[in-house]
């Protein structure tokens, strides 16, 4: 028998990381590049995404950066067609950018309910379509990043839940429909990760970080977690590096959560 280790390699594989300038979905570029994948990144941060691409490149992986908004359908193809373009095929996609809403359902206006649906729906589909249609032939490895919040009812996350729990039924339904193509389709639902996704719930009314508001928010997810920890970027980048390699080939349709155990009915 090989090294186990070595079915998480991606050397001469290609992905695409959108959501890539900053939290999770930098450092799902960063593990998969570690792992020897080529990776295109997209963000609406264009600096941004600009510097973590040199930044993979000064460490010798293959990267690039191109501005992605991924609610327009025309970026998400030229996004996946530049990965194939410049490397030659597209092995995996990881739809990681999102935006956050809060706020009563009752109380939602429309334009924020359309705002959300761009972004997250909209987003996650055309990322899948341009996707899918690169891979097939030869197959691959898509992933597609819900919440938490689909597993549990909480007040004033209604239509960020609603959104999310769209991604987890067009990711499974996706799955039934590609995966005579080769083509596998994953869910990942993080739980509380300190990342810029975050801050909004740890910054004052200046937006200057306060510690205060940090301590409650980190007491208040660890309680929720029976292991007593909150999530950083890279537990959830860990897990998309299986969804992307072949230790998880049997592996589709389903919704993985790396969540510290939050969402354990009790």
């Amino acid at each position: 028998m090989n090294d186990p280790l070595d079915v998480f390699r991606l050397d001469g594989r290609v992905a695409a990381v959108t959501g890539a300038a900053s939290g999770i979905g930098r450092a799902v570029a960063e593990v998969l590049a570690a792992a020897g994948a080529r990776v295109v990144l997209g963000d609406v941060d264009e600096a941004g995404v600009r510097a973590v691409a040199q930044e993979l490149a000064g460490r010798g992986g293959g990267a690039l950066a191109q501005r992605v908004d991924v609610a327009v359908k025309a970026d998400q193809e030229a996004l996946v067609a530049r990965a194939v373009r410049e490397f030659g095929r597209l092995d995996v996609m990881a739809n990681v950018a999102g935006v956050p809403s809060d706020g009563p359902l009752a109380g939602v206006d429309e334009a924020e309910v359309d705002r959300l649906l761009a972004i997250n729906v909209k987003g996650t589909l055309f990322g899948c379509q341009a996707a899918v249609r690169a891979m097939t032939g030869r197959g691959g490895s898509i992933v597609n990043v819900a919440s938490a919040a689909i597993d549990l009812a909480v007040p004033n996350y209604g239509l960020y839940a609603l959104t999310k729990a769209a991604i987890a039924m067009m990711s499974q339904t996706l799955a039934t429909e590609v995966g005579r193509h080769g083509i596998r389709v994953n869910v990942l639902a993080p739980g509380a990760t300190l990342s810029n996704f975050t801050q909004r719930h740890l910054r004052d009314e200046e937006g200057n970080l306060d510690p205060a508001r940090l301590d409650a928010f980190l007491g208040a997810m660890r309680a929720r977690s029976p292991i007593g920890l909150v999530g950083e970027p890279i537990d959830q980048a860990w897990l998309v590096l299986y969804l992307a390699s072949d230790a998880s080939r049997f592996c589709t349709g389903q919704i993985w959560r790396a969540n510290g155990g939050q969402t354990i009915p009790r």
